[in-house]
């Protein structure tokens, strides 16, 4: 649920990122250090901006993020092909071990 509070601390968030924290502070009236405090909150996390609050700073690294992720997932992909045709390898393996064991307990017979 958002508050008229939480709604105010996104705009001066907003205003900090455009024209920098001190003089949005000083243009809302807002003490230097309460801004600072919003700023960080939202640098953590703490503070959602809502859609279309990116930074090209932030931007970019979130660039970057996805395509080091892709580069993770193609990397599992290759990892799970290795993996399954490992198991399907094994599974016959197993099953001729199986066959030949159950060969030659018939032999004993």
């Amino acid at each position: 649920m958002s508050t008229n509070l939480d709604k105010i601390k996104v705009q001066a968030v907003k205003l900090a990122k455009e024209i920098g924290q001190a003089k949005a502070a000083k243009e809302l009236g807002v003490p230097k250090n309460t801004m600072y405090g919003w700023v960080r909150a939202n640098r953590l996390g703490n503070l959602d901006l809502g859609a279309g609050s990116q930074t090209p700073q932030s931007a970019m690294t979130l660039n970057e993020e996805l395509l080091k992720l892709r580069q993770q997932v193609k990397e599992l992909e290759k990892e799970n092909h290795r993996l399954k045709k490992e198991n399907d390898f094994l599974e016959e393996a197993s099953a001729f071990f199986a066959a030949s064991r159950l060969k030659s307990a018939k032999t004993k017979e």
